[in-house]
């Protein structure tokens, strides 16, 4: 901005359109839309027509500060000087209503974009994304068919989103019955589609698939990473399998993919919420040496156990002399 009053107070030609679209488009992705219009209303007192990419920037713009009026306002202007929207247009605005949980306000919209402009894949995995997240399952599967019989491409982030999505909101089985019909179709899949349904397979009880899928995992290609091994490791200890976790536990030290503060304490809480107290204790013993800490949740549980009245007492006095300075709580 200050750049700008310098060359008009020096005197200095007028730059172009594609110096106002960088700065503008710069201006938005910083959230200072109020600025960008101030820069989009010189480029006419300058004599320079603003392109699509002027108006798509300053969209975005508005949508990422939650003003969607205004955004939809700059549709308006674009058709008045002559400049038709395009996908990226309508895709930035019904994208700005999904995030801004206006979903009737971006299905409106995305009809009307039918009746102008033809949709991408990117649009589809917008309003899919937008229906899974407030939980209008029925609604995106039905989208989803539209999308197939309109023959719109079927991107890899398509099926994430909508595996994701059906697993999130309690559809676990039939996630999985895409799952196997994408694998028949030799569909290539990644990483993050195979973490999915790991977890789908142990919600619904199907421990020995869900284990076959994980040493699918580098049969297919792919590396597992560090959310694959929290999956794992905490779906076991959950059904029980204290052993098998901890030799997965193993395996991913022996990885690349080190343990994190996150998983070693939930692998704590877990253990303490089913009284493996010297298990947990373990698993604590990990922590030391590392740049990890108890959570105020792992500690709060820690606190609850040790006031428990003696129940668990023998187990506690065998946990690291360092995690029993809660002794005495009542």
């Amino acid at each position: 901005m200050r750049l700008v009053s310098e060359m008009i107070n020096r005197g200095i030609p007028p730059p172009d359109i594609v110096f106002f679209n960088s700065v503008i488009n710069s201006l938005c992705k910083e959230g200072r839309v109020t600025d960008a219009q101030d820069i989009f209303d010189l480029v006419t007192y300058f004599g320079e027509r603003p392109d699509i990419f002027t108006f798509n920037s300053l969209i975005d713009g508005y949508c990422l500060v939650g003003e969607m009026e205004k955004a939809f306002g700059v549709l308006d202007t674009m058709a008045s000087g002559g400049i038709e929207p395009d996908s990226i247009s309508y895709n930035t605005i019904v994208n700005g209503y999904f995030k801004n949980d206006r979903i009737d306000d971006g299905l409106a919209l995305f009809r009307e974009m039918l009746k102008k402009v033809k949709p991408t894949t990117v649009t589809y995995n917008i309003i899919l994304d937008g229906l899974f997240g407030a939980g209008k399952t029925v609604a995106a599967k039905k989208t989803f068919h539209e999308m197939i019989e309109s023959g719109i491409t079927v991107s890899i982030s398509t099926y994430r989103i909508i595996l994701g999505g059906l697993c999130r909101n309690s559809c676990d089985d039939e996630a999985i019955t895409l799952f196997q019909k994408l694998g028949a179709m030799n569909v290539k899949l990644d990483i993050t589609i195979l973490n999915t349904m790991i977890n789908a397979l142990f919600k619904v009880q199907r421990r020995e698939e869900a284990n076959n899928l994980f040493a699918a995992v580098s049969a297919s290609g792919l590396v597992p990473n560090a959310y694959t091994y929290c999956i794992m490791i905490t779906n076991l200890i959950k059904e029980g399998s204290v052993e098998e976790a901890e030799n997965m536990f193993l395996l991913m030290e022996k990885s690349s993919c080190a343990p994190d503060s996150r998983l070693i304490n939930c692998i704590i809480r877990i253990l303490l919420e089913k009284g493996e107290i010297v298990k947990a204790g373990n698993y604590m013993s990990k922590v030391d040496g590392k740049s990890i800490s108890l959570e105020a949740s792992t500690t709060s549980l820690l606190i609850h156990l040790f006031a428990s009245k003696g129940k668990y007492q023998e187990q506690i006095n065998l946990l690291p002399v360092k995690y029993r300075f809660f002794e005495g709580v009542s």
